[in-house]
C-alpha cells in the first residue's frame, strides 16, 4: 500500500470514528453543524478541491463536481430542514471508500504487471582488460562481453561464449521449466541465470534488447484503446452534463411547474432533495473506472499466461475472432528439418548431399541449415562462388567449378530440367548438376507435439475456419494438415502470395461484414507482411525477434500453438467482464435514477447506486487479472 492509499485509509478511519461519536452526542444547533463539518472536510477536502479546479478550468462536469454539489446541497438541507448531517457526510465517506477500493485494485493490477514485467536489469557486469566493471546496461556496446553470475538477470541479448547454466524464463514465457544453455546458445535479456557463471557476447544494444522492447510494449498497451473504452469516454463526456441539467430541471423546474401551472405548494425542499439524490445516483464512476481497469487487468492476466497483447483494442478483436490462419513451418511444425532420404541419384549419396550443403551454405533458411547439418563437415567457403538465391524456388551456385542448383519443382521447370517427383510426404529438394537432374533429397519437418491439441481447442472455442498457408510442397502440406485435422490448406506459396491468399480468406465468408476478425499466426520473422495485413497478427515462439514485436499485435512468448486458444479465451473472459460491468452499472443507474426522480429512492439508496455499484464493478474487473491459460492449454 503506497503513501496515498495509506493517507486515504487513515482519513476514512478517522472520519468514520468521528461520525460514530457524533451520532451519540446530544448536540444541536450551530455546534452540531461545525462538529459534523470536521469529518466531512477530513474525508472530502480533496474532492471539493478537484471540483473547484474543474470549475476554474471550465471543465466542471465530472464525478467530483457531482459529489461536491450533492453533499453541499445535502448539508444545506440539513441546516434548513432536518438537522441531520449524517447523509451528507456518509455520501462523501462512501464515495471515498469506493475510491479507496479502486486505488487498491489498480495498485494490485499494477503490482502484478510490474512483477510480471520485472525483467529490466539494474546493471551489467562488463568484462574489460582491467577486470569486471559494473555499468549501466545502456553503456554496453554491441560485441562486448558481459559476465552473468548465478541469480542475476541477463542484461542484454547475446550468445554464450563460455559457461553453461539453466535460465529461469518465467517472467518472459510464463513457463516454470528452466531452459538449459551452453556455449553457442543464444540468450535474451530478462532471463535469470540460475546456476553457472556465463560469459555472453552481446548482439544488441540495450534499447534494442528483448527486455526493453517488451517493457515498451506493455507500457504503451494502454494507449491503444478498445471500442468499448472509447464508448465509455464519449458516454461520460455527454452523460454528465445531461444529468446535471436534468437535476436542475428536477430541483428547480418541478417546483416552478407546481407554482405556475398547478397552483400548488412548490415543495422546494423535497424537489431539491430529489435533485441532489439524482446527482449522487447519476455519477458514472463505475463505468469510467471499471472498464479501463478490466482491460488493464486483462492485459496483465494475459501476460501472466505468456501472451503479450499490445493494446486493449486487440483483446476486443481476439474475443470476436472467426478465422485463424496458421503458417506451417516453425509454427505448427517443429521447424527442425532432417534429411529423411536421397532418391533417384546417379552419384554417391554423400557427394550429392555435399553439393547441396555447399550451395545452400549461405542461406539462413531452416532447410538449408538441415542440409549443412546432415553433411556434418566444415564448409570450405572458398569452394563456393556465384551463389544466387531465387525467392520461393531455391539456390544456384558454383561448387568446385560445377553448376549446382538446389530447389523445388518450380526451379527445375525454369531451368528446363526433367525432374522426378517424390511420393513421400515432406519437403523435396531437387538437385541439378551441370544442367542434368541428379536426384532429390527428402526433408521432413514433423508437427509439434501440441499442434493437434491446439487445432482441437480452437474448434471447441467455435472458431469457424482454420486454414494453413505454406510455401512448402503440396504433399508435405497435405500430410501435416491431415495429421492436425486442418481441412483447408494452401501450399507452394511465395511470401507475397501469402498476403494475397490471406486477403482472399478474409473476404470469402464476409467475416468483416459480420464483425468476425481474422487471425494470422506466424513465426514473426519471414511472415511480417502477413502479420501486418491480418486483423490480428500473432507472432508465436518469436520472442527476441524484432520482426515479431514490430509487426505482430500479439506476441506469444514461447512456441506452444495451444497459446493461440489461450489468448482467445482470455480475451473472451475479459470482454465478458467488460459487458457485465456495462450492463450492471447502466441497469442499476437507470433503475435508481427513475426511483430517485419519483422520490422513492433516498440518499442512502443513491449511495449504493453510486459507490456500491462502483465497488462491485471494480471487484469484478480485477477478476480479469487472474485469468489462467493453464487449463486451456492442457
Amino acid at each position: 500500500m503506497n503513501k496515498k492509499q495509506k493517507n486515504l485509509m487513515y482519513r476514512l478511519i478517522a472520519s468514520a470514528l468521528m461520525m460514530i461519536v457524533l451520532h451519540f452526542l446530544p448536540i444541536r444547533g450551530i455546534l452540531r453543524f461545525v462538529l459534523y463539518m470536521i469529518p466531512y472536510l477530513t474525508i472530502g477536502y480533496d474532492v471539493l478541491r478537484k471540483a473547484f479546479k474543474g470549475i476554474m478550468n471550465r471543465q466542471p462536469f465530472d464525478e467530483c463536481f457531482l459529489m461536491a454539489v450533492a453533499t453541499i446541497g445535502a448539508m444545506a438541507l440539513a441546516v434548513t430542514k432536518s438537522g441531520d448531517y449524517t447523509e451528507a457526510v456518509a455520501v462523501m465517506f462512501f464515495y471515498q471508500l469506493g475510491e479507496f477500493f479502486q486505488m487498491v485494485a489498480v495498485g494490485k493490477s499494477r503490482k502484478n504487471i510490474t512483477e510480471l514485467m520485472d525483467i529490466r536489469p539494474d546493471h551489467a557486469n562488463l568484462l574489460t582488460e582491467e577486470g569486471i566493471e559494473v555499468v549501466d546496461p545502456d553503456e554496453v556496446e554491441v560485441g562486448s562481453v558481459i559476465v552473468v553470475n548465478p541469480g542475476e538477470k541477463i542484461a542484454l541479448d547475446g550468445v554464450v561464449i563460455e559457461g553453461s547454466s539453466s535460465l529461469n524464463t518465467a517472467a518472459l514465457t510464463g513457463e516454470s521449466i528452466p531452459r538449459d544453455v551452453s556455449e553457442g546458445s543464444e540468450v535474451i535479456s530478462g532471463c535469470i541465470n540460475m546456476s553457472g557463471v556465463l560469459k555472453i557476447r552481446t548482439s544488441k544494444e540495450f534499447e534494442e534488447s528483448t527486455a526493453s522492447k517488451i517493457l515498451d510494449l506493455v507500457e504503451n498497451a494502454s494507449s491503444r484503446k478498445s471500442r468499448s473504452e472509447n464508448f465509455i469516454s464519449k458516454f461520460a463526456r455527454y452523460y454528465t452534463p445531461i444529468v446535471v441539467y436534468s437535476a436542475l430541471a428536477l430541483g428547480i423546474g418541478m417546483p416552478l411547474i407546481r407554482i405556475l401551472f398547478l397552483a400548488a405548494d412548490p415543495m422546494w425542499g423535497q424537489w431539491i432533495y430529489r435533485a441532489l439524490t439524482f446527482l449522487v445516483i447519476s455519477c458514472p464512476c463505475a463505468l469510467v473506472i471499471s472498464i479501463p481497469l478490466t482491460f488493464f487487468a486483462g492485459i496483465g492476466g494475459a501476460g501472466r499466461a505468456g501472451v503479450l497483447v499490445k493494446g486493449s483494442n486487440y483483446l476486443e478483436l481476439l474475443s470476436k475472432a472467426g478465422t485463424v490462419v496458421f503458417d506451417k513451418t516453425g509454427t505448427l511444425t517443429r521447424g527442425s528439418f532432417e534429411v529423411g532420404g536421397i532418391h533417384h541419384s546417379d552419384m554417391e549419396d554423400a557427394e550429392l548431399l555435399r553439393l547441396a550443403a555447399y550451395v545452400e551454405s549461405a542461406s539462413s533458411h531452416p532447410i538449408s541449415k538441415s542440409l549443412v547439418k546432415a553433411h556434418g563437415l566444415e564448409i570450405e567457403r572458398e569452394k563456393v562462388t556465384d551463389i544466387e538465391e531465387i525467392s520461393g524456388k531455391g539456390v544456384k551456385g558454383l561448387v568446385d567449378g560445377r553448376h549446382v542448383a538446389a530447389g523445388n519443382e518450380k526451379l527445375m521447370k525454369d531451368m528446363g530440367i526433367d525432374y522426378r517427383p517424390c511420393s513421400h510426404p515432406g519437403t523435396v529438394v531437387h538437385m541439378a548438376v551441370d544442367g542434368r537432374y541428379a536426384g532429390h533429397i527428402l526433408i521432413s519437418d514433423l508437427p509439434k507435439d501440441k499442434s493437434a491439441r491446439a487445432i482441437d481447442k480452437l474448434k471447441k472455442l467455435g472458431i469457424s475456419r482454420i486454414v494453413m498457408l505454406t510455401g512448402d510442397m503440396n504433399s508435405a502440406a497435405e500430410y501435416v494438415a491431415a495429421e492436425l485435422g486442418i481441412d483447408e490448406v494452401y501450399s507452394e506459396l511465395l511470401p507475397g502470395d501469402k498476403v494475397g491468399m490471406l486477403e482472399k480468406i478474409m473476404d470469402d465468408n464476409g467475416q468483416k461484414a459480420q464483425n468476425r476478425p481474422s487471425i494470422f499466426v506466424g513465426d514473426g520473422i519471414n511472415d511480417a507482411p502477413v502479420l501486418t495485413r491480418a486483423d490480428i497478427g500473432i507472432a508465436m515462439g518469436a520472442l527476441g525477434s524484432d520482426a515479431a514485436i514490430e509487426a505482430a499485435d500479439v506476441v506469444l512468448m514461447d512456441d506452444d500453438p495451444t497459446h493461440v486458444a489461450v489468448a482467445i479465451s482470455i480475451a473472451r473472459k475479459c470482454m465478458r467482464i467488460v459487458y457485465e460491468n456495462i450492463y450492471f452499472s447502466i441497469g442499476v443507474k437507470i433503475l435508481c435514477l427513475i426511483l430517485g426522480a419519483f422520490g422513492i429512492a433516498g440518499m442512502w439508496l443513491a449511495i449504493f447506486a453510486d459507490v456500491g455499484v462502483m465497488v462491485i464493478a471494480v471487484l469484478n474487473a480485477i477478476r480479469a487479472l487472474f485469468v489462467s491459460g493453464k487449463k486451456i492449454s492442457k
